[in-house]
């Protein structure tokens, strides 16, 4: 049953009729968001469904998924279109230009890939991370996609070149998710490590970071002797200690 796996990925259409989402079960449900009734169920992937997304005018679906294609589906029919293959790896993410002429999708071959939506052949192949990227957003006019990888790097491409204008670092842990404010000067990141980063284009940094306060933040103990593994984590996440340096060795 549906409700007894992961679901991975939800996405509204622009006018918020219907809702997406993508599970472990490796199907595609389309639901009614006025009834919450499942309109179809798409299948064709064989693993798990990553990512949805609904193009601009709401006609066309894309989905990524465990199996590396990716498809492009007509939401009107629930029919497969098109079957865009190229990446080696699992494909994290997928998400349409705010034109409907492009898709982009990341993967875990760590490259970035566009789409020409209406052929469904690839334009480009954006190298540079060096880790799984998972999360790519495009800018409100298109002109930019941002993208989040495990190596803790964003990289702001240029889409018509498919040149990196820029690599930030700043965050200490994996980055999962990137998304642009209504604006294309902004756009916002989250990691592990615990934080939310705002970044500025034409700054090319980050203009503050968001962070909930911990219980001993800023207590910062030091010259800790004899504690478990288990025991310093639960330091770290409490705030209590900001580092290994926190430490002394065992």
């Amino acid at each position: 049953m549906f409700g007894l796996h992961r679901v991975r990925s939800v996405h509204f259409n622009a006018s918020g009729t219907l809702l997406a989402s993508g599970s472990h079960d490796r199907t595609i449900r389309l639901w009614e968001v006025s009834t919450g009734q499942c309109r179809l169920t798409l299948s064709a992937h064989d693993g798990w469904v990553w990512s949805v997304a609904f193009s601009p005018d709401g006609s066309l679906l894309a989905s990524s998924s465990d199996d590396r294609p990716i498809r492009l589906w007509e939401v009107s029919t629930g029919q497969c279109l098109k079957v865009l293959r190229g990446h080696t790896h699992r494909v994290w993410s997928v998400a349409f230009s705010p034109d409907g002429s492009l898709l982009a999708s990341s993967s875990d071959d760590r490259t970035i890939r566009l789409w020409e939506v209406s052929t469904g052949q690839c334009l480009k192949v954006l190298e540079g991370h060096t880790e799984w990227i998972r999360s790519i957003a495009f800018s409100p006019n298109g002109h930019f996609l941002v993208s989040a990888s495990h190596d803790k790097t964003i990289r702001l491409w240029e889409v018509g070149t498919g040149l990196c204008l820029i690599t930030l670092s700043g965050h200490d842990g994996w980055i999962w998710s990137v998304a642009f404010g209504s604006d294309d000067d902004t756009f916002a990141s989250g990691s592990d490590d615990g934080t939310i980063k705002v970044w500025k284009v034409t700054a090319g940094k980050c203009v503050k970071t968001l962070k909930r306060e911990r219980p001993y933040e800023h207590m910062n103990i030091f010259e800790v002797k004899g504690l478990s593994a288990a025991q310093k984590a639960t330091l770290r996440i409490l705030g209590a200690i900001e580092n290994a340096k926190g430490f002394e060795p065992e």
